[in-house]
């Protein structure tokens, strides 16, 4: 009976759906996250009779045929790219893009990754690293005796000092895009490295190339919506309990079967 392995995919289905609205939910305050939706596609057929078939002497066709369907499958798991909420915290390292880019980071492997995740830090030598140590490109060290920073909307990053009335330019930060953002690979840790479907970074100043722009003393909160993942989680539970009762009907069809005498 084909109906206990169709119920069954339903079913795997539903749990894939569970497990990626629970990571929705556990990273809800998770600076710069973007919520993932499941998607899925029907398994393919069986075709008993096919469309346009001749089923007659006189030429005539089956209009529609017979096509059985084995069930469900996953497609894709992907991001929903939103802006999250900016909240103001007033780190002088604190920074939230205002728009689709992302910042660039020089992974363990030397490898570039990708973040949204604007709590920057600096480390012993004064690097602006991310809240992970890893070094923002490009690379700038802000001195030990600065008093104050200051990062303009364009990324440029001032450091005030007590012996100098103006602001000293230390260099100016990023902003990376793609073609298509939902092709990156997460790697965990708010990062992000770039893959074939992805394309090639885009490297460009905030403020052009429609990337965005900064704004200084905020975080991007998580895009997460969380009534509208609870409605999903209930939809489906509902999901999962329709396909084990269809499991539960099959199985008492088969044991009427074996009964017959």
């Amino acid at each position: 009976m084909r109906a206990l392995k169709i119920a069954a995919t339903g079913m795997s289905a539903q749990q894939m759906r569970v497990e990626v609205i629970s990571n929705n939910l556990s990273n809800m305050s998770t600076t710069g996250y973007n919520a993932r939706r499941a998607e899925f596609a029907d398994l393919h057929y069986q075709q008993v009779a096919r469309a346009g078939t001749v089923s007659a002497a006189d030429g005539t066709m089956l209009p529609t045929g017979v096509q059985l369907g084995l069930g469900a499958r996953p497609a894709a798991v992907t991001m929903k790219l939103a802006q999250g909420a900016l909240s103001q915290t007033g780190g002088d390292l604190d920074l939230a893009i205002e728009g689709r880019g992302y910042f660039e980071v020089t992974l363990p492997s030397d490898l570039a990754g990708y973040t949204r995740d604007g709590a920057l830090k600096r480390d012993g030598e004064g690097l602006i690293v991310t809240s992970d140590g890893l070094p923002v490109a490009p690379e700038i060290v802000i001195p030990d005796d600065a008093t104050s920073l200051s990062i303009n909307a364009e990324g440029e990053i001032y450091a005030y000092f007590n012996d100098a009335v103006e602001a000293q330019l230390l260099g100016q930060l990023t902003l990376v895009g793609f073609t298509n953002p939902k092709g990156l690979e997460a790697i965990g840790g708010n990062l992000f490295t770039e893959t074939e479907a992805s394309g090639p970074p885009i490297q460009t100043t905030a403020g052009q190339d429609g990337l965005g722009t900064f704004r200084h003393g905020y975080l991007e909160d998580s895009s997460v919506d969380p009534v509208y993942e609870i409605t999903e989680l209930i939809e489906a539970q509902r999901g999962y309990e329709l396909n084990s009762k269809v499991i539960s009907a099959a199985d008492q069809m088969l044991g009427a079967t074996v009964q017959v005498r």
